[in-house]
């Protein structure tokens, strides 16, 4: 994910407005990594940014909007699936690279990241919250559905049970990760897609 996934054609493509905007975000991630999302005040990311107040309200709505926009500068980059080839072969492809995104990401920062997205009293309703949680999801679907979007995969795993597939394989990478075991290895990748196919195969 980009910085500029939350922004409109206006800030990117004035490079002024890009610039500010710029300095702003790493103010606010800055501030995120040393003291968390509470430090990620309009105050304190003016103070270190040097960009006016002002300035700032052009470009986030709420120190909501600016915490969300900094939060998803935190998170794993989403990888693409194979074009082609069997259905295996594809979810094997994705779910190693996929976890080799999730073992080289600082830990601390991504829980963060994941869990300041999650309803709080604070500031999980917030619309911008609300948005950027969706947007992860839409995103981090994304791959999958181009894999179980083939006749092959529509035969394992219905619609409605997509997330509850992507818990099943993706789950156990981040698990290991949280709980501070070995990082998953391709040969485990294997094993996780092969039993997940296995469960869900036809019983004759």
């Amino acid at each position: 994910m980009s910085e500029t996934d939350f922004a409109t054609s206006s800030d990117t493509d004035d490079p002024r407005k890009a610039r500010s905007r710029a300095h702003l975000l790493r103010a606010a991630t800055t501030l995120l990594r040393n003291g968390g999302i509470e430090a990620v005040t309009i105050e304190a990311v003016t103070r270190i940014s040097k960009v006016a107040r002002t300035t700032l309200y052009r470009h986030f709505d709420s120190a909501a909007h600016l915490r969300a926009t900094a939060l998803q500068e935190l998170l794993p980059p989403v990888v693409r699936a194979r074009d082609s080839g069997t259905l295996r072969t594809r979810l094997i492809d994705l779910i190693t690279r996929q976890a080799a995104v999730i073992n080289d990401a600082p830990i601390h920062l991504t829980t963060l990241a994941w869990l300041a997205t999650a309803d709080h009293a604070d500031y999980g309703a917030a619309p911008a919250f609300t948005s950027l949680r969706e947007r992860i999801i839409e995103q981090y679907r994304r791959p999958f559905d181009q894999v179980f979007d083939t006749q092959e995969a529509r035969a394992l795993v219905k619609d409605e049970d997509r997330m509850l597939a992507l818990a099943q394989l993706v789950g156990p990478i981040v698990f290991q990760r949280l709980v501070g075991l070995e990082a998953a290895t391709e040969a485990d990748c294997v094993r996780l897609v092969d039993d997940f196919l296995a469960a869900r195969a036809p019983r004759e």
